[in-house]
Parts: structure tokens; C-alpha cells; sequence
């Protein structure tokens, strides 16, 4: 009974869009009917004039009317023909304006020369119809007669007038909602109000499979078993398992959570219902529920099967009591938190969400027998970059000299959507340059044109702003040469780029470095951030808003520092801050008091100070290298990481033949570790003392010689700086 109760309910959209879309033609064609009848009731108005009774009978006695016309649907209305040449003028127009009548043309002439009008002179009478006549037959040469006109069956005026009006309405009516639901309108039809617009991919036409998703090997294994359930559901239901219900995608946007659910469905061969979070919010109050209620009974009929709610925070944000809230959305997640708990899940009906705001979602959304798993699709480390850029290289035609390695490295901290377009970008660039293959070079111009943009062709630079750009620049790469735990500089270039850059310094690490960061790299980084302005005062005594943003990237470094990472000596491991949106922009508030945060900014500052100060006593005790490196770059506008050591080194930056390659990848060829001149024996080694007195000169170990020295001292390996 309760069950014919749901269904009478869920059946009473449909009824009430009908009886919406009726009430609607109705009103339509009522005002279409007003319209029509005030319309034509003021044209009529526009060209009648209305003259007095008296003025009637002095024409009919003045032989100036030809005829008069009873009007039998107005009985007390006399329309009035005057003779032919009768001079009339308006009643009430004080312009002295009149108008000569002809009778040929039934029109009025103005007397300003102006065109033909046509007017009605009617009166109303006040006598009875036979005193009207024999006054008429009194004056003689006057016409007058009623015209007959057949009255019409009122149920074909009623149909003419309003039934096919309203048929016509609603027709049109409905074929525009039905456009608007087509284009995916707000209204979505009035009939289909309720309806879920979801995309259905039936078995194989999603066209995405584990093979086309690199980079997120443990989400692929945690949907495994969501797959091998679809295909073989007896393994579980017969020793009494339970399916999770719903699987919760979490991470950065462009990690390919929208991928893998596509791929989740192409290697189970199941039906892939795909929608939005935004389809389930409309304007009427209601409409959302409805459409949650119709995507799980389509879901229902196909399956097992695999529903997709992609940004499902968009109605899935936790519900409070705050006031202007919106209850359209929290229907909707009341009804959906309803469905998730009514599906049997041995049917194998799997819901998967996709979001990256988490912390927002409501606790009931994520309690056990709802999404019961979260997995996180998290920025791939160098393996998943290399997989990657190898699945989106797949259909690019590549040279020889390509190294995916090398991109890899070079591109820590983005996501898959980055590094697709990344692979475009240079495969436009080939086209551009007229090669038929992606070359190194290409890859490494896509990857700087993502970091910097383009170069901007048509700048012009004083002197001095190059000279002053060129310090700032090897000022960024004397800092992180000179000093441990930085990245090595791979590339250093003054030219202009479109996204605000005079130049940059390009630091690339030769290998894959994970999120942990110790105290020094971090101080490191910061100096590193300080070069460019420390060369500025140290070189040319001034300063210059071009270290805006290095300022700006050392603060929220040092910021953290002290809030987050307990790195300070005043606060010490207390926590001043924590994550507010950990999957966007990283951002963090404030968990302190005020003047706890007005220390805190003290210490934050401690930490630049002694950076700074670190830097500008590097650049000092180099300024004669950086003159030299600065002068080499002055005149190449572009130089790299080994072209920069060759000069300090005092060799040939020309001589340097690998254009990528870095500081430290130059030291690593130059530098021979200690170990490799280790020679390793298993023999016990005696002292003098406790060698035999009659040992032979041969077991003694050979006198060195000067020669050896100097061989020893040569190859001892130079001492970093």
C-alpha cells in the first residue's frame, strides 16, 4: 500500500507539468485575446470622430449628408456619409485645420496640403428610430438604411475565437520547451521537468580503459576489485561480502578523476551514467529530488551499471541551520543520501563522485554504507609523469633526441591535464617551425611556454633595464649554485615573456624529489628567492618592483614555516594555522589569537632577514663571477646551467654541447666520488712495529715518490663550494 503511495507520488511531476503547461495556454490566449480586441478597438477609436447630435440635424437640413447608416449591433450609434466637397473640421482642434470630403475616394482631404485620412463621423442619437426617419424624409436627398449582416453560430465563434487561439498557443508552447530542454535550458521542459539529463555510454562507447590512465597506479588498484565485482559478483555474495556502495574521487583539478571513472566502465563492459552535480539544481523547488529519484530508477533497469556524479559538492555541501540557505540543494542531498541507502547493492548498482573540495561535504554523505571509500587521485611522482607523457605521446610523432625522462623531471608538481597539454603545445610548435617530427627542443619550449608564455617579440630594453635584468636573473643562479640543498639551475635568460616576466631562472632537479622538505632546503629556497633583489642593491644600489613576486614566494614559505611545519625557535612545534582547501589553492586559516599572529609576523620576518643577509654575502664574495656570467649573457640573452659553470671555471661556455643541461649535471660528470678511489683489500695491514724484523723489502709497502703525490693531489676531488 505504502509502495502504490511512493508511486502515485513520484507519478505527479509529469501530471503537474501537464496541468502547468494547460494553465499556461489558458492565460496566454486570454491576453492574446485582449490584446487583439484592445488593438482593434483603438484602431477603430483612431480614425472615428464623433460629432454632436445638433450638428447632425444642421448637416441633414444644410443638404450636406448623403447617407447615414443605423449600426444595428450599436442601436443608439448613426454613421454619417456627408456629401460630396462637405468642409469639415474636427470638433475641439483649435488649428484651424479642416478637411474636404470626396465622396469618389471615401477619403478626407487635409487643408494642409497633406495626404488623404480616412475618418468616421458617427453621433449618438436621442430619439426614437421613427422620429429620426421622418426628420430624414423632412430634408429630402438624404439616404439612409442598415446593413444586414448575418450573425454567426456562436459555437463556431467561441472555436474561432478562443479554442483554436488556445490550441495554437499551447503547441507552440511546448515545442519551445521542448527546444529549451534540448539546448539544456533552465526550464527543461515543463512535461519532463523531473527528468535526469544524464549521458548514458553503453558498454564499449566510453572508449577509455586502464591503458589510456597512467600516473594513478593505487586508485586503479583500489577500483580493481569494484571491476572484478561487475564481472564475477557470485566470488562475493557467496562467502556473504558486500560491494562498497559508492567510491569518493578525490584530488587536484586535471588529475583525471572524470578519466578513471570513464575507464572504470570500459574494463567492466557496464553502462556509464555521467552527470553533473549543477543538473540537479533548478529554479523550482523540488526538481532536483525528482531528477535524483529518475537517474536511480534508469539506473535500476540497466543494471549492474556504474553512475558518475562529477562535482558532487555542488549539492552534497555539509547542511547547517544558517539562515538563507538553499533548500533546493538540500532536498536534493536528502533525497540522494535516501536512494544511496534504498539500492540493494548486490544488484550492482556502483556510485562513484568525483569531487576536490572534501572538507565541504556533509558527514552523512561520507559515513560507512554510503561512500564508504575515498580515493585519492593525487599529482603523479616522476614514474607517473614518465607513464603520462607516454600515453598522451602515444599518437605523436617523435625524433630521436626525445627524452621523456628529462620532461618528467623538469615538470614536478603538475597533473596529467598539464602534461597533455604540454604535448600539444609542442607538437603545434613542429608545425609551426615546419618539421614533420616533435623534437627535444619543442617539448622544452611547451614546458616554458606553460611556466612563462611567450616571448614577447616586439620589447625593447634600455641598457640599463638589461643590465638590470641580467644581475637580477644570475643573482637567482649564483645563490642556488653556491649553496647546498638547491635545485640545479638548468636554464637563465633576460628575454621578455607575455605573463609579466623581464626573464627568469629556470631550477630543475635531476632527480624525483618528493613533497618532504627539510629546514635547510627550505631556508635554501627562500635565499634563492632573495638573489635577484640582493643583486640589485649589492650590484647597482637600487631596488625594483621586479622581485614582487620572488618576495612574495619566499614569504609564503617562510609563513609556513612558522604557522604550519613548527620550524620557528619562538612557537616551536605549535601549530598556528591548518588547511582550508588542501585540493585548490592550498590555502590555510589562521587557528590563533591576534597577537599570537602579530608574533608570528615577527618571526616570519626573522627568517627573510637572515636569508637575505645569507645572500647578499654569497653575491658578495662571488661579484666577480657574476660580472662575468652577467657579460656572457648580455651578449646570448639566453645561456644555460653548464655554459654558466664553464665561465666560472674560466673555460669556453662554447664548448658546452648538450643545451639542457644543468649545474649539478655538469658537476656529477666533472667531479669523481671519493669511493670509486677507495681500494678495498681483506688482508691484515701491520704497522712496522709489529712487521718481522727479517721481512722481506718486498712485503713492505712501496715509498711514494713526489711523482705520486702529485698524481694523488690532482685527482683529489675539489671541494664544494
Amino acid at each position: 500500500m505504502d509502495q502504490n503511495r511512493n508511486d502515485k507520488r513520484r507519478n505527479t511531476p509529469g501530471w503537474r507539468g501537464i496541468a502547468s503547461l494547460v494553465c499556461w495556454a489558458l492565460v496566454l490566449t486570454a491576453l492574446f485575446s485582449y490584446f487583439t480586441t484592445y488593438m482593434t478597438s483603438t484602431a477603430s477609436h483612431s480614425s472615428s470622430v464623433e460629432i454632436s447630435y445638433s450638428a447632425f440635424k444642421e448637416m441633414a437640413a444644410g443638404d450636406e449628408l448623403a447617407s447615414v447608416e443605423f449600426r444595428s449591433s450599436e442601436s443608439s450609434i448613426l454613421l454619417l456619409e456627408p456629401a460630396d466637397g462637405y468642409v469639415f473640421s474636427i470638433p475641439g482642434d483649435d488649428s484651424g485645420k479642416t478637411y474636404t470630403y470626396h465622396e469618389q475616394s471615401k477619403k478626407y482631404s487635409p487643408s494642409d496640403g497633406g495626404a488623404d485620412v480616412t475618418l468616421e463621423i458617427f453621433t449618438k442619437k436621442l430619439e426614437t428610430n421613427d422620429a429620426i426617419i421622418a426628420y430624414l424624409d423632412e430634408c429630402g436627398n438624404v439616404e439612409y438604411f442598415e446593413k444586414y449582416r448575418a450573425e454567426m453560430n456562436p459555437l463556431l465563434e467561441m472555436l474561432i475565437g478562443y479554442v483554436v487561439p488556445f490550441v495554437i498557443v499551447m503547441v507552440v508552447f511546448s515545442l519551445f520547451m521542448q527546444w529549451m530542454a534540448k539546448r539544456g535550458g533552465g526550464l527543461g521542459g515543463l512535461g519532463g521537468v523531473g527528468k535526469a539529463n544524464a549521458k548514458v555510454y553503453m558498454e564499449k562507447s566510453t572508449g577509455v580503459t586502464f591503458r589510456d590512465v597512467a600516473g594513478q597506479d593505487e586508485a586503479k588498484e583500489s577500483l580493481t576489485e569494484i571491476i572484478d565485482f561487475l564481472h564475477q559478483p557470485h566470488k562475493y555474495t557467496e562467502i556473504g561480502a558486500k560491494l562498497p556502495k559508492g567510491a569518493l574521487l578525490v584530488g587536484p583539478p586535471g588529475t583525471g578523476k572524470t578519466l578513471l571513472a570513464k575507464a572504470v566502465a570500459g574494463e567492466a563492459n557496464v553502462p556509464f551514467f555521467s552527470i553533473s552535480g549543477s543538473d540537479f539544481v533548478e529554479m523550482f523547488v523540488g526538481v532536483g529530488a525528482s531528477r535524483v529519484r529518475d537517474l536511480f530508477k534508469e539506473a535500476g533497469k540497466v543494471a549492474p551499471c556504474i553512475v558518475f556524479i562529477d562535482e558532487i559538492d555542488t549539492i552534497g555541501k555539509s547542511r547547517d541551520n544558517r539562515l538563507g540557505g538553499n533548500d533546493e540543494r538540500e532536498q536534493t542531498l536528502n533525497q540522494l543520501l535516501a536512494e544511496m541507502d534504498g539500492f540493494d547493492p548486490t544488484r550492482g548498482i556502483i556510485l562513484l563522485a568525483a569531487t576536490n573540495r572534501p572538507e565541504v561535504l556533509d558527514q552523512a554523505l561520507l559515513r560507512p554504507g554510503r561512500f564508504d571509500r575515498r580515493i585519492i587521485i593525487d599529482r603523479p611522482n616522476l614514474a607517473g609523469r614518465l607513464a603520462t607523457l607516454e600515453v598522451h605521446t602515444r599518437n605523436i610523432r617523435l625524433a630521436e633526441d626525445v627524452n621523456l625522462k628529462k620532461v618528467a623531471l623538469a615538470t614536478a608538481g603538475t597533473v596529467g591535464a598539464d602534461l597533455a597539454n604540454l604535448v600539444n603545445e609542442a607538437a603545434l610548435r613542429a608545425v609551426r617551425k615546419g618539421r614533420k617530427l616533435v623534437t627535444q627542443e619543442d617539448l622544452m619550449a611547451a614546458f616554458e611556454l606553460v611556466i612563462a608564455g611567450t616571448e614577447k617579440k616586439g620589447s625593447v630594453l634600455t641598457e640599463f633595464e638589461k643590465r638590470l635584468v641580467a644581475y637580477h636573473e644570475v643573482g637567482h643562479a649564483m645563490v642556488a649554485y653556491k649553496q647546498k640543498n638547491t635545485e640545479p639551475v638548468q636554464k637563465i635568460t633576460i628575454v621578455p615573456h607575455t605573463q609579466g616576466a623581464l626573464g627568469y631562472t629556470l631550477l630543475m632537479p635531476e632527480e624525483d624529489k618528493t613533497e618532504l622538505r627539510t629546514k635547510d632546503e627550505l631556508l635554501a629556497k627562500i635565499a634563492v628567492s632573495m638573489g635577484g633583489r640582493a643583486a640589485e642593491e649589492v650590484v647597482l644600489h637600487t631596488m625594483t618592483n621586479g622581485a614582487a613576486q620572488d618576495i612574495q614566494d619566499a614569504t609564503s614559505v617562510a609563513r609556513n614555516m612558522v604557522a604550519m611545519f613548527g620550524m620557528s625557535d619562538e612557537f616551536g612545534m605549535m601549530a598556528l594555522a591548518s588547511r582550508r582547501n588542501q585540493y585548490l589553492d592550498g590555502g590555510y586559516g589562521m587557528d590563533c589569537a591576534n597577537d599570537t599572529a602579530a608574533k608570528m609576523d615577527i618571526a616570519v620576518k626573522q627568517i627573510l632577514d637572515e636569508c637575505y643577509q645569507k645572500a647578499v654575502a654569497i653575491l658578495k664574495d662571488n661579484l666577480e663571477d657574476m660580472d662575468k656570467v652577467v657579460s656572457y649573457l648580455l651578449e646570448k640573452e639566453t645561456i644555460t646551467g653548464a655554459e654558466m659553470v664553464a665561465i666560472i671555471e674560466g673555460r669556453n661556455p662554447e664548448d658546452v654541447e648538450d643545451a639542457f643541461t644543468s649545474t649539478r649535471a655538469y658537476e656529477q660528470r666533472s667531479i669523481e666520488p671519493q669511493a670509486r678511489k677507495v681500494h678495498m683489500i681483506s688482508e691484515k695491514i701491520v704497522s712496522p712495529e709489529e712487521a718481522p724484523a727479517d721481512a722481506a723489502p718486498s712485503d713492505a709497502a712501496p715509498e711514494a715518490t713526489p711523482a705520486d703525490e702529485s698524481a694523488d693531489a690532482q685527482d683529489a676531488p675539489a671541494e664544494e663550494n
